[in-house]
Parts: structure tokens; C-alpha cells; sequence
């Protein structure tokens, strides 16, 4: 069937089953705008390209598929850089599409000219510069399929302006064959059968899930793991979600801002099964002293994350969806399920969550911010949550309930300002009958502020809750125990009007002021049809605690007056 590049390129992100694409024309990119106009492919206009990759990065993230965005060469791919490098980290399978000038300009410093794929190579799974129209159908195929395979990651494709508008005879591809390019999923069984052993051996053990567990969709493999054995969990930042908030075995959130308990039983563990984790070292504090008595064990599917932070004991490489219901089968077979010598393990466990609950001391006529992620926990318990980076970040993982995978959407590995607003457009395109709240600090709400007009253009139902502190949270906090309360350009007091520039790009603007205004508003946010902004006023000083220092050992906590 003959076509244009720019139609093949539709045609296929169809065979894909690409629903909707993110992005911001430009000139290299204009004749494959023209065949969406024609074709009225579902395409969301963002209003700056970090936006669009963002959008697609949160919509990959809530719906597991491959999130997709477009941009014009020059600046416009340069502007998704950031967004590609926040899905590198976070193992987010997305395809950014970019625009480049035409072959014969290639190489020359034309107008709007910059090589995407040099600079992309570091902070991308993958990437391609398409020169040739032929080439285009392969190359979608093969790049759709390095993104979701394996572990996940960003592809670019950079393509020619003028093989958009070259005509081809289009057949899709209906199968990949890339020489050396084969992503693992079954690994040594032998491997699990070890575990088994370890796991029958030990006397405290403890299970500590990451990110993998959420992007292998294996949470429910997870739990029953968990139930059969009643090994306590602690989670990263990035695997809330996999298993319930408020079940006895969680712990909470491990690492920097963990709790009490979670950093205390990696402490003391004398096993430690690593799932889907890379031992990040917001986690890990020290990693002489990290997990220091333990055995431990390394599940992933990445063999370049093997011992590349922490030195595993045993490591089983391969797919989750391939190891966990192995193991919870062998774990029956082998008799190691419901271990009764886990009683005393157990029962300290729960004493430290008891001894040192997440908590925090209230201040008379004071909103304070665990207060609203509380609350919101309480008003809207199966929300898909959504936030930027900083203190709110860490409130959000320390005081709301998860209950359920893919429901926490942040930038973990960069750590990006400016993420939370357009990753929650994306989320609620990818679940549109879903709830979705995004926190933003009024720090990172200002990178992307933009994009509250994406929101009210299209009507997306999202509730914005900026966590106003008027300083930069984080680093403020850093500045306040490391620097000598030295708070050099952290204060941001008075400088946006949050309510005025949230009805300024037509979406609704609620303020809270104090504590007897913080459920009647955040419930007349959530039960208001379309997009609203609530701008919560809250104390400057208050410090994100349990706190390790950096590079500190995960039982020397800061722990703060609660």
C-alpha cells in the first residue's frame, strides 16, 4: 500500500496500539502534523515539549503501556531531554518522536539542527536517526519493542523532515530479530531452589521490594509470597503501591526518609531478598554498613544492577513475572511457608512500628503538610497519586495509604521538578475514570506551571494541591541541618499567587489558610467536575523526618520531636 513516511509512521503507532500521543509541532515535524489532522489520531498539544514527554512518562506509567510523544528538531527535542532521562531512570518504556532537518542538511548547523541521538545515547534505551523512508516501518517496530521488553526504558526515534513527506509501499513488520538484543525473562531455576534454602535457614529475614515489582506487574505474586511466608516487607520509594499501605508485614518506606521500622529491620535482617530493586543509594546510606548481618538476595532482570551497589549473595537474573511464582511454588513444595521461628522476628518488627509510628506534632492554627497527604488519604483512598520532588515528595510516600500498584507516579531516580503537573495529565488520559491528585511543592509547580492550561483546555479532571511553604522545601531542610541555616535563595515567600494563576489559565483556584478549612475544601476540590488547583498554606521549618544524613548508616535517623 503506498504512502507517506508521516501516514506509515500513524499507520503504524496504530498496529502498535498507540491510543493517544503527546506533543508540540514545529517545522520539521509539519507534514506528519498535516496526516494527524487528516487521520484525527488522538494527540494531546502540551504547552512546552517537557510537558508532552512527562504526560507520556505518566500515562506509561499508571497503564503499563508504551507512552509516546512528538516533538520538532532543535529546541523541541531538546526539550524533552530532561523527560527522556527521568523515564531512563525510572525504567519507563516510552517512544519520543522527533523531528529532524532534511538529509542533505544533516551535519551542517542548519536551522534548528542538533544531533538528538548523540545526545540522547547516554540517558535513552536506545535511539535511531531515520534518513531513509523504508527504514521507518522496521524501526518503529524495533523500537516499540526495545521499549517494553526487558527492562523497560525510553526510545528515540529521530526522523528526517523529508521522509515524513517520501512515499513508501507500507508492510508493517510483523516480528523483531535484533542481533544482540535479546532481553532475558527465564533464568536458572537451580537459582530459586538456593533461595529456598536460605529462606527456610534464616531467622530474619526481610523482603524489600523496588520499582520492578510494579513494572512487571507481579504485585499479586509479591503478596502471596508474603502471606505464605510472613517474611516482614520494606518498599523503596518507587515499589509503594506493591503491597498494602497498612498490612502488618509493611513496614514502610526504607532508606533516607524511611520509617523507624523499615530502616531498623534492615539493620538487623540476617536475610534480605532484594525484588526488583537496584539499592539506590537514597536508600542504601552507607554501603559498608547497609543490611551489614544479612544474606542477601538479588532478584532483577538486569544483570548490569547485580552487585553493582550492593554484593548479592545469591542472584537470580531474570523476569519477576518468571521468578516470583516459581519461588512461591518451590517455597510450598520445600515446606517453608509459615516458618514458626519467625514468631520473635515478627514480633519486633511490629514493636518497632509501634515504638515509632510515622507521626508528626501539630501546631495550633497551622495546616501542617502530613496533615493534607493524610487527609487526602482518608477523603480519596483509591487515587492514583501523583507528585513533583521535595519534601511534599516524601510526605505523600510516608502518609498516604497505598493499596494498589501503579498508583504513585514520581520521578525517582532524577528526582525532577517540574514532573508531577504533566505526569498527571498523562495519568489521567492513560485512567480516565480514576481520581487523580497530583502534589506539587510551590517550587517545582512554577517549572511546568504551564501546563495547568493543557489541563483546563481539555477539561482533565485533575486536583493540583500546591504544598506552599513559600521556601524550597528540600533543599531548605539541607540548609537548615548541614549548612548553618546559611539559606542561600531557597525563600520564595510572596512571589506567585497561586489561585490568581490557576483562574488566569482557566482552571479553578481554591486556597486553605487553616486547619478548620482543610476538609470542607479538599472536598469540595475533589467533588468539582474538571481541573482544580487548592494552594495549601504551610509552615516553612518543617523538616521531612525520619531523616539519615547522607551517606550515614540507616539506624543513626534523625528522628525529630513528634
Amino acid at each position: 500500500m503506498k504512502m507517506q513516511g508521516a501516514e506509515a509512521l500513524i499507520e503504524s503507532l496504530k498496529n502498535e496500539g498507540v491510543e493517544v500521543v503527546f506533543g508540540y509541532p514545529g517545522g520539521s515535524v509539519l507534514t506528519l502534523y498535516d496526516a494527524l489532522y487528516k487521520t484525527k489520531f488522538p494527540h494531546v498539544l502540551t504547552k512546552h515539549e517537557q510537558g508532552a514527554i512527562h504526560a507520556a512518562d505518566g500515562y506509561a506509567r499508571v497503564t503499563g503501556k508504551v507512552g509516546v510523544c512528538i516533538a520538532t528538531s532543535g529546541p523541541g527535542a531538546t526539550n524533552l531531554i530532561t523527560g527522556i532521562a527521568t523515564a531512563y531512570m525510572d525504567s519507563v518504556p516510552l517512544v519520543a518522536i522527533t523531528g529532524q532537518v532534511g538529509v542533505a542538511l544533516i551535519g551542517r548547523d542548519s536551522f534548528q539542527e542538533a544531533d538528538i541521538c548523540g545526545i540522547t545515547t547516554p540517558i535513552s534505551k536506545h535511539n535511531y536517526l531515520v534518513k531513509r523512508v523504508q527504514d521507518l516501518p522496521r524501526v518503529i517496530k524495533e523500537a516499540f519493542y526495545i521499549a517494553r521488553t526487558g527492562r523497560p526504558g525510553p526510545v528515540v526515534i529521530d526522523i528526517a523532515k523529508d521522509v515524513f513527506a517520501a512515499t513508501l509501499d507500507y508492510e508493517y513488520p510483523d516480528s523483531v530479530n535484533l542481533r544482540g538484543y535479546s532481553p532475558l525473562y527465564a533464568g536458572d531455576p537451580d537459582s530459586l531452589k538456593m533461595a529456598v534454602q536460605k529462606i527456610k535457614q534464616a531467622k530474619k529475614p526481610l523482603i524489600f521490594v523496588g520499582g520492578g515489582v510494579n513494572i512487571s506487574n507481579t504485585a499479586k505474586e509479591l503478596r502471596q509470597l508474603v502471606k505464605a511466608t510472613g517474611i516482614p516487607v520494606v518498599s523503596s520509594l518507587m515499589g509503594l503501591g506493591a503491597i498494602t499501605g497498612d498490612a502488618v508485614e509493611h513496614l514502610g518506606m526504607v532508606g533516607m526518609h524511611g520509617t523507624y521500622a523499615a530502616n531498623m529491620a534492615t539493620v538487623e535482617c540476617d536475610l534480605l531478598l532484594g525484588v526488583g530493586v537496584r539499592f539506590d543509594d537514597r536508600v542504601t546510606g552507607s554501603t559498608e554498613h547497609f543490611a551489614p548481618k544479612a544474606k542477601i538476595i538479588h532478584f532483577d532482570i538486569d544483570p548490569a544492577e547485580i552487585n553493582k551497589n550492593i554484593r548479592a549473595d545469591l542472584r537470580i537474573v531474570g523476569d519477576l513475572a518468571w521468578s516470583l511464582p516459581l519461588l512461591n511454588t518451590l517455597i510450598i513444595e520445600n515446606g517453608a511457608e509459615n516458618k514458626g521461628q519467625l514468631a520473635p522476628w515478627r514480633d519486633q518488627v511490629v514493636a518497632w512500628k509501634q515504638e515509632r509510628p510515622m507521626n508528626y506534632k501539630p501546631r495550633d492554627g497551622i495546616v501542617m503538610p502530613q496533615q493534607v497527604i493524610a487527609k487526602i488519604s482518608e477523603l480519596a483512598p483509591d487515587a492514583v497519586i501523583v507528585t513533583d520532588v521535595g519534601q511534599h515528595q516524601m510526605w505523600a510516600a510516608q502518609f498516604y495509604n497505598f493499596s494498589r500498584e501503579r498508583t504513585f507516579v514520581t520521578s525517582g531516580g532524577l528526582g525532577t521538578m517540574g514532573y508531577g503537573l504533566p505526569a498527571a495529565i498523562g495519568a489521567q488520559i492513560g485512567l480516565p475514570k480514576k481520581q487523580v491528585i497530583a502534589f506539587c511543592g510551590d517550587g517545582g509547580i512554577m517549572m511546568n506551571c504551564q501546563e495547568l492550561a493543557t489541563a483546563a483546555n481539555n477539561g482533565f479532571p485533575i486536583k493540583v494541591i500546591v504544598m506552599n511553604n513559600q521556601v524550597l522545601g528540600m533543599v531548605s531542610q539541607w540548609q537548615r541541618l548541614f549548612y548553618g541555616e546559611r539559606y542561600s535563595h531557597t525563600s520564595i515567600k510572596g512571589q506567585t499567587d497561586f489561585v490568581k494563576l490557576a483562574e488566569a489559565m482557566g482552571v479553578i483556584g481554591l486556597r486553605i489558610t487553616k486547619p478548620e478549612d482543610l476538609e470542607p475544601i479538599l472536598i469540595k476540590a475533589i467533588e468539582t467536575p474538571g481541573p482544580v488547583l487548592v494552594d495549601v498554606a504551610l509552615p516553612a521549618d518543617e523538616d521531612v523526618v525520619p531523616m539519615v544524613p547522607p551517606g550515614g548508616c540507616l539506624d543513626k535517623m534523625i528522628l525529630g520531636e513528634w
